[in-house]
């Protein structure tokens, strides 16, 4: 039995507009839009100016979350400022090689969330790309890549930013990340800030390129040692898992990355997988890949490792490698799991508490 294809189209990009003075007009209009948002919420700018608000001003929103009562209101308001300050980058950067949202269902899952005021919370961050050329000395121009992803509380809490360029080392980009990570802590607390860490990067990352490195050495070997090892787990649901193929990929990714979980296969279909965060990370991109009715993330779990080895890790794991696991299969087709064995498993693992999350329901063993 194969699986129902699923169409995807892609986010409506604005056309380019020539002149600095259409990006102006542009960036005035999203940020008239921001600012009414922000205003539902009871925000507060504390850098606000009189008359039509800048693309920050607007999106300025210090006390709007304070003032908010009840978390699934809070989360819907987050929400409605994300999706706002995305708006106000694609009508400011209309090319793909200027903006491209990299996660297409999780703008589609966070768009949903606010449309249908949902107390269900998205299964994965908004991720996106700015590109940005900055003049050199002695040489034409520099792109830097700026990885952006941005956490359900944001701008609560600062998005996750990452800076790479081919010009750069990777000594260069731990001080380069670590300055605009200071930059964004001291200046952007609780305000959204994509924008400003754009100009901060434009303005600053060039000089990274002409350090004498010599001088930073120490700093960039202590930044290196403190990076953290972080364990993920994901709990990923679908609406079926027939296809004989996909289960059979599910297994050996899940083998050549190191990970360890187990896959239901049936209606609904159940994969949990944990290890190396970017081993999970890998793993969702490829299995998102393929066609499917429906699939998302249910649940993630992180853990920082300070330093975390081999050791660390495996204490970690609740699964000792992956394997499919089906519960006397029911069902005029044979694709139906007792989920009460279901329960009872996840349980013995320690995990009793995803069976709410998937399905609703609190979950009981049969003794």
């Amino acid at each position: 039995m194969t699986d129902s294809c699923r169409s995807q189209s892609g986010t409506p990009r604005v056309q380019a507009e020539g002149t600095a003075a259409a990006r102006q007009r542009s960036e005035s209009r999203s940020g008239r839009r921001v600012a009414a948002a922000a205003s539902r919420s009871g925000a507060v700018c504390s850098r606000g100016t009189a008359g039509s608000p800048s693309a920050q001003d607007a999106l300025c929103g210090r006390r709007w979350f304070d003032d908010t009562p009840g978390a699934t209101k809070m989360a819907n308001q987050e929400a409605e400022i994300q999706i706002s300050e995305l708006d106000l980058l694609s009508s400011m950067f209309p090319y793909e090689e200027e903006f491209a949202v990299t996660d297409q269902l999780a703008l589609a899952e966070l768009k949903h969330h606010v449309e249908n005021e949902s107390a269900e919370v998205p299964s994965s961050k908004v991720q996106f790309i700015l590109n940005i050329k900055t003049e050199v000395p002695n040489a034409s121009t520099v792109e830097f890549s700026m990885a952006c992803a941005l956490p359900f509380k944001y701008p609560a809490v600062l998005p996750e930013i990452t800076v790479r360029s081919s010009s750069v080392s990777r000594s260069q980009q731990i001080l380069l990340n670590s300055d605009l990570k200071t930059y964004l802590m001291q200046n952007f607390s609780g305000e959204p800030c994509i924008l400003s860490a754009r100009e901060w990067v434009k303005d600053h990352a060039a000089a990274y390129i002409d350090k004498d490195l010599s001088s930073f050495s120490m700093a960039a070997s202590d930044a290196t040692k403190s990076e953290v090892t972080t364990f993920t787990r994901l709990w990923i649901y679908s609406h079926h898992i027939y296809n004989k193929q996909k289960r059979k990929s599910i297994i050996d990714w899940a083998r050549e990355l190191s990970l360890s979980g187990f896959c239901m296969p049936g209606k609904p279909g159940v994969v949990c997988v944990e290890g190396l965060q970017s081993s999970c990370e890998e793993f969702w991109s490829r299995i998102r890949r393929l066609t499917w009715k429906r699939i998302l993330i249910r649940h993630r779990e992180d853990v920082s490792l300070e330093g975390g080895g081999h050791a660390e890790i495996q204490k970690q794991r609740k699964f000792p490698t992956l394997e499919e696991k089906c519960f006397d299969a029911h069902g005029a087709q044979g694709n139906h799991m007792d989920l009460g064995q279901l329960y009872k498993f996840l349980e013995e693992k320690g995990c009793a508490d995803m069976f709410q999350m998937y399905f609703g329901v609190e979950g009981h063993s049969r003794g």
